[in-house]
């Protein structure tokens, strides 16, 4: 890859050669016919990463606009939203809900672990809930929801299901046409960025909506948005070459090549790679005597959020591993200064979680704690074949 660091955040993630070259590709106007076939192809082909019967749209943005975009369209002022929330990100879905009048309540978890479903069967069952939200995976905690139980809960009640997918998506599979128990127990929503597992820079807002999702857009009539209407978007879904806002012309060309790439590996593949990484990462850090904050059962594949062993000093522990070339993230909230971030998604490969390995050991030896790095390089090579072979 052409990356001089490697860049190991919850996102960005490392791009590939073809990626960047891809975006380095000649600007054209967004009207362009060969821009605007590309476009199509990248919107057919985000259909299918969600295999959708619905809609999708991809605009320029960040992954917070996917979050307006997905509430102001299908829940209306005063009318109630559920945020599942199990971490920083699931809480951000709370200041959007108030910022355009929707009554939110919020079943929060202790950070590193999830919220208990019985507690959202209480909820949904008590209230009258338009919408509920649930981060697929979180990006300050890694945290990763069970879907399998919170869809069919929430579904039941009549309430839309909204997945926040952004450090989820492309890695962890996120089909809407797959029932979850009932025939119409479906995922509604999808929300998502480019940044994370998609493997591309930042710059586009990704949502999908399902017939359902689609229908209580309708219902409400005028939103309080303009930018993030999915009305003033549509045209613009259907026929790239119709104009509303500026599409950026490079990073979908980007974005293209990016999917292709993922419908080629496939996301079963895709999938369990993720889960590969993300057990055998965890295990060669636990060798180190650093502990995960979420434990294997709820532990996300994309990315991980490690308490450092006492007397570890975040800040020179960073800038050590900086300073080798490897960028890894600081923790949030009451975690800031004593656990960091790891991303493993992506394009991220195992020679690259191998080296941030070997780079972590060195930081903490210069610490003056006693790693056995080569043991920790076994560790998560072995991890890595077992994950494998399990998948």
């Amino acid at each position: 890859m052409k990356n001089k660091e490697l860049l190991l955040v919850p996102g960005p993630t490392p791009v590939m050669d073809e990626i960047y070259d891809a975006l380095a590709s000649e600007t054209r106007g967004h009207t362009d016919p060969r821009f605007v076939e590309t476009f199509k192809n990248a919107l057919a082909n985000t259909k299918k990463l969600f295999n959708t019967d619905g809609e999708v749209y991809v605009v320029a943005g960040s992954g917070t606009l996917a979050m307006e975009m997905a509430i102001v369209n299908t829940i209306a002022k005063g009318e109630r939203l559920l945020v599942i929330s199990h971490g920083y990100f699931g809480d951000r879905f709370t200041l959007l809900a108030k910022a355009f009048g929707i009554e939110v309540d919020v079943l929060q978890s202790t950070w590193g672990e999830r919220v208990d479903s019985k507690l959202v069967e209480e909820a949904v069952k008590a209230n009258n809930y338009k919408a509920v939200t649930i981060t697929h995976a979180d990006t300050s905690t890694g945290v990763m929801s069970d879907l399998e139980t919170l869809v069919p809960i929430i579904k039941a009640s009549g309430a839309l299901v909204i997945v926040d997918g952004v450090v989820a998506t492309a890695a962890l599979q996120e089909d809407m046409s797959k029932a979850y128990g009932e025939d119409d127990y479906k995922i509604d929503i999808v929300l998502t960025g480019s940044q994370k597992a998609i493997g591309i820079p930042p710059g586009l807002a990704i949502v999908a909506f399902s017939q359902q999702a689609l229908a209580a857009r309708e219902q409400i009539g005028t939103v309080p948005a303009y930018y993030a209407d999915i009305h003033n978007w549509r045209a613009i879904m259907d026929n790239p070459a119709m104009y509303f806002a500026t599409p950026p012309v490079n990073l979908i060309y980007a974005y293209d090549v990016a999917l292709n790439i993922v419908l080629e590996e496939g996301m079963e593949k895709r999938e369990a790679r993720h889960i590969a990484f993300g057990k055998a990462i965890r295990a060669a850090l636990r060798s180190y005597g650093m502990t995960p904050l979420a434990n294997e059962e709820v532990a996300a594949p994309t990315l991980s959020c490690i308490l450092y062993p006492e007397g570890i000093d975040d800040a020179k522990f960073r800038a050590s591993l900086a300073k080798s070339g490897v960028i890894v993230a600081g923790s949030l909230a009451h975690l800031a200064g004593k656990a960091f971030r790891i991303g493993h998604m992506g394009n991220t490969t195992a020679e690259m979680l191998e080296q941030a390995i070997v780079v972590i050991g060195e930081a903490l030896q210069e610490q003056q704690l006693q790693v056995d790095i080569e043991k920790a390089k076994k560790v998560f090579f072995q991890q890595l074949e077992a994950a494998t072979v399990q998948s």
